[in-house]
């Protein structure tokens, strides 16, 4: 089943085919995702990516967090569920 990870401190620049060929080294990537500014449309430095099994999203997490990608250190874990947000 597949495993979703937060991977925070992206560098700027970084976009979701990047975040896909950098995870790829650790397994099979179902998804990538870079989060962006909904005005301005730039990235917001973290995103998401959804590793095929448990072992490649583990691998990854190993590989890459707290390890320097294109000049960052990445934040690298598991991700956890979206809570709903209050509407004020």
């Amino acid at each position: 089943m597949a495993k979703k990870l937060y991977i925070g401190n992206l560098p700027y620049e970084t976009n979701q085919e990047r975040l896909k060929e950098v995870f790829s080294e650790a397994g099979s990537v179902e998804t990538a995702s870079v989060i962006t500014d909904k005005f301005s449309g730039r990235s917001r430095g973290f995103g998401f990516v959804e590793m095929a099994t448990d072992e490649d999203a583990q691998k990854a997490i190993d590989m890459f967090n707290e390890k320097e990608v294109d000049g960052r250190k990445l934040i690298v874990n598991e991700a956890k569920p979206m809570t709903p947000r209050e509407n004020n």
